[in-house]
């Protein structure tokens, strides 16, 4: 009997020693926790290790050296809204119908057939936050709230859509802008000096309350974006003025994020991604940030208009230290998400692809042939492909030769005819001043086959072609 007991208890030891070493497996598998901080008009050049040296940015210098730094990332469109649905959704924004910079006036937003980058996570059992700016629809049906995410704290469009613009009552008509928690309006925005750090400690509450899940935080930082707004603690603190001081303390709010992830014991669980919606607002002068040495900015398909700072951190698996010159888009940043996280992609038809093994280091090819520059509703402006860069022919704006805003106020645009295809190639001519398309007739003409394409799927307005793919915004009845 006392044999049998014995045996009995051995079997119960090693049946609970497995079930030990089964649950040990089930939390190395658990999926990495995936951090995306997305600021707003923030320049090429404004952080240190992109050449930024009148401000200062340890803890995103620190991100490069820990993770790896990418020098030819670019943004999905050149303006707000667009930007922000093609990373979202993996989709190029004209595709889905989102257009420019959606404000108060605007009936439209996501629609509910696209799968976000929220939703896809959340359907893998991710929780999902959001602390920051949405800009992808103000009404109910719209709100981030509907669309993947548990949590939400921030405003709805851009923190300059409210009355205090210096052109209200010239050219725009703003209501009150709403500061929002989840589907509720806690406030009315006034002043927003707080605005950074509310966000920054919300961001870090949320990982201390979700630290035993995966989770989705999601930070799009309403600044740089003019109005410009610092609270105390940074407040003259840099050399590049207000301005400066708005990203030194952008800077810290990254610090304090990687800070939390450390506390929690999370940092080598976690990807943690920086960038930007699109390059800097020109015309507002010293409260605009540097694409130096890319031309132009905001609101163009030149390199300072879509070309941002891009950060990857995973500990043991991106490469740290390392810089890739590699063409990567936003539209790639949701599939390659799926690839790490195991998550299942949209039945839609989306446009970006996996750059997982980029990310690792594994290759040096990029996802994409090529890479395409809309803007406004549907106008095809370029294209990027392998080093080179060619325009057709289109309207841009421009400061060159204008005088620039001061102080919060803009200077005026000088709008430039583009008659004749342009090529550069933006891998040794980054400032884009020699237009080399008569000696390389044989890459414009590939590059045109291209064009044709993405045309026949997409459209161009330019030409007067409709897409035959293209998915329509959501409506308010």
């Amino acid at each position: 009997m006392n044999r049998i007991l014995v045996l009995l208890g051995f079997i119960l030891l090693i049946g609970c020693t497995d079930s030990k070493k089964q649950k040990d497996g089930e939390e190395e598998q658990r999926p990495p926790n995936i951090v995306l901080i997305f600021t707003d008009d923030q320049g090429y050049a404004d952080v240190g290790v992109y050449g930024a040296d009148d401000i200062a940015t340890p803890n995103l210098d620190r991100m490069a050296e820990e993770g790896t730094m990418f020098t030819n990332y670019y943004a999905a469109q050149a303006v707000c809204s667009a930007s922000r649905a093609g990373i979202l959704t993996g989709c190029y924004p004209n595709r889905i119908g989102i257009h420019n910079a959606l404000g108060p006036g605007n009936k439209n937003g996501i629609n509910d057939s696209e799968l976000t980058l929220a939703e896809m996570l959340k359907q893998h059992g991710y929780k999902t936050g959001i602390f920051g700016k949405w800009h992808l629809g103000h009404h109910e049906k719209f709100l981030p709230t509907r669309h993947g995410f548990d949590e939400w704290f921030g405003i709805p469009y851009s923190n300059d859509m409210w009355p205090y613009h210096p052109q209200q009552g010239t050219i725009f008509n703003f209501p009150d802008l709403p500061l929002y928690e989840n589907e509720t309006v806690i406030d009315t925005l006034i002043e927003q000096s707080q605005l950074t750090t509310q966000i920054t400690e919300l961001s870090v509450d949320f990982i201390n309350r979700n630290k035993e899940k995966p989770f989705f935080l999601y930070v799009p930082h309403p600044q740089p974006h003019v109005p410009l707004f610092v609270s105390d603690k940074f407040k003259g603190k840099s050399e590049r003025g207000l301005y400066g001081d708005v990203i030194l303390e952008i800077d810290w709010s990254v610090g304090e994020i990687i800070k939390a992830l450390k506390s929690n014991g999370l940092e080598e669980n976690t990807i943690v991604i920086f960038t930007s919606d699109n390059g800097p607002w020109l015309s507002y002068g010293n409260h605009a940030g540097s694409a130096f040495p890319l031309r132009e900015g905001k609101g163009t398909a030149w390199e300072g208009g879509q070309r941002e700072p891009f950060l990857v951190k995973y500990p043991g698996v991106v490469p740290s230290g390392k810089v890739s010159d590699t063409p990567l888009m936003a539209i790639d940043i949701l599939p390659t998400i799926a690839d790490a996280t195991g998550s299942k992609l949209s039945d839609n038809k989306i446009d970006g692809k996996s750059a997982w093994k980029l990310f690792k280091g594994e290759t040096a090819e990029s996802p994409q042939e090529a890479y395409f520059f809309y803007y406004r509703v549907n106008e095809l402006f370029g294209v990027r492909y392998g080093n080179w860069k060619l325009y057709f022919p289109h309207t841009y704006r421009t400061m060159e030769g204008q005088e620039p805003g001061k102080d919060g106020l803009p200077g005026d645009y000088k709008m430039v005819e583009m008659d004749e295809i342009e090529l550069y190639d933006v891998v040794n001519d980054k400032s884009e001043t020699n237009n080399v398309a008569a000696e390389n007739p044989e890459v414009v003409e590939k590059i045109q086959l291209l064009a044709n394409d993405i045309r026949f799927r997409l459209g161009d307005s330019l030409l007067e072609l409709e897409g035959t793919e293209n998915r329509e915004p959501g409506m308010v009845d």
